[in-house]
């Protein structure tokens, strides 16, 4: 027969009890934090100037890098931002030593350059190789001080300083802080040394005759070097005769032993197997930067 009613309120609230257990149980699974990855560690970035400088090991800051004047002594030097005579009158931020530092490749690359110079009569003259790139910086922040102009009648007579990065006279960043690029020209190879540039002389167009130009002993390239100009285009419409045929020896050249010429400037060559294509060196032009 049926339970009585104690039977059934028994039963009845041990369902309740139970059903109550159960909620509860589920509640405190809810509220249980996910477990969450352990978070991974950041990845070190490369330093935008280049690898750093371990000078504190004694291991050589640019790596691979070469004194051209030890890759090949015969080629002349005349490493202007070195001096005060440059485009901005006083020597560059970074230049600790005159010299041309340039990564092992482009300096033997361009002792075969100077081998097939000197068979016609010739021989290079660098005016810049490695650039770091803290000169850079000084380009930048002195072309930001439109008082500071004392070079103007030389290097950019006939163009406004204001509009030398507009027009890409000067640029940042550079292939030259890569390593393996330089400016450069040829002068006869039995050409006597060169005099000295002498602070406040007066200064001539660097589009003036080469007669009337600063006497470095370059053969007539139709402008002087760094000259903020047209016709310092490599394929400039105005500069013929001479001037154009040794642009174009020049051209010969160095595109025969693996360089590129920038269009924009004669002097301007960027070895094109470069080893360090997408890296810009901060380290000063010295000799101790190279071991």
């Amino acid at each position: 027969m049926g339970r009585s009613a104690a039977g059934r309120g028994g039963a009845a609230t041990a369902r309740l009890t139970a059903a109550l257990l159960l909620v509860a149980m589920l509640l405190a699974g809810c509220s249980r934090p996910e477990p969450r990855p352990a978070p991974t560690p950041p990845v070190p970035q490369p330093s935008p100037s280049g690898p750093p400088s371990p000078s504190s090991t004694g291991r050589p800051r640019l790596p691979g890098f070469v004194v051209l004047g030890d890759a090949d002594p015969r080629i002349r030097t005349d490493i202007r931002y070195a001096t005060a005579h440059n485009f901005v009158g006083r020597p560059i931020a970074g230049y600790q030593e005159p010299l041309c530092l340039l990564t092992r490749q482009a300096a033997e690359a361009l002792r075969r350059v100077q081998d097939a110079a000197v068979a016609g009569g010739h021989s290079l003259k660098v005016y810049d190789c490695y650039r770091p790139v803290p000169a850079v910086n000084d380009f930048v922040a002195w072309s930001k001080r439109p008082g500071e102009q004392q070079t103007k009648a030389e290097f950019y007579p006939h163009v406004e300083k204001s509009q030398l990065f507009a027009q890409g006279y000067v640029g940042a960043p550079t292939a030259h802080s890569r390593g393996s690029t330089m400016d450069l020209t040829l002068v006869p190879a039995t050409a006597a040394d060169e005099p000295p540039f002498v602070p406040g002389r007066p200064l001539v167009s660097c589009t003036a005759p080469r007669a009337q130009r600063f006497p470095d002993a370059s053969i007539d390239m139709g402008t002087g070097f760094d000259c903020f100009d047209p016709s310092a285009r490599t394929a400039a419409p105005g500069v013929s005769g001479q001037a154009r045929e040794n642009r174009r020896l020049l051209e010969r050249l160095m595109t025969d032993a693996g360089f590129v010429n920038y269009p924009g400037e004669w002097w301007h060559y960027r070895y094109e197997d470069e080893p360090y294509p997408d890296t810009f060196f901060d380290a000063p032009v010295a000799r101790s930067s190279v071991g």
